[in-house]
């Protein structure tokens, strides 16, 4: 999924915005660790957050990036998608929206759906606490890795 210029422009002005009022220092490394979650769709793991970045700062270090993920996340940011057997991932992306994620390489893309957006938590959900998003995660196999399996299974003849 490619992130319009005017979306990032408008991504890196919020991040701007929140660390100033926040008397966050805008340090060159957040400034570009920010940028590249800002600019991909694929709601990069810490790891590829720090490959990206790693080529315009070739200084720059992991633990600075996972120390920056956190504080931008602190900061509300950026939201962290995680599951118990995967790496977290981040998103800069903060209006509502919902995940396809592929169940054989990790792709995580963003899915917008109306009937999504309009699903109310069950009533069951009031039982456990007040419920605030209600964030949808489709679980599937990325026509990439489905063309994959397709090509193994024809040259195997299964």
């Amino acid at each position: 999924m490619t992130i319009s210029s005017p979306e990032i422009k408008q991504r890196m002005a919020h991040f701007e915005q929140v660390c100033r009022t926040s008397g966050i220092k805008l340090t060159h490394q957040r400034i570009e660790i920010f940028r590249e979650i800002a600019q991909k769709g694929d709601h990069p793991s810490a790891e590829m957050v720090y490959r990206g970045v790693r080529k315009r700062m070739p200084t720059v270090s992991l633990d600075t990036v996972y120390r920056t993920l956190w504080l931008l996340k602190d900061l509300d940011l950026v939201t962290m998608l995680e599951s118990a057997h995967e790496k977290a991932r981040f998103d800069a992306r903060l209006s509502p929206h919902h995940h396809f994620v592929c169940m054989s390489c990790g792709l995580t893309q963003d899915l917008n759906c109306k009937e999504f957006d309009n699903l109310k938590p069950p009533k069951s959900a009031k039982a456990l606490g007040q419920a605030l998003i209600t964030h949808v995660e489709v679980r599937g196999i990325c026509f990439k890795c489905a063309e994959k399996e397709k090509t193994a299974s024809d040259k195997t003849g299964r």
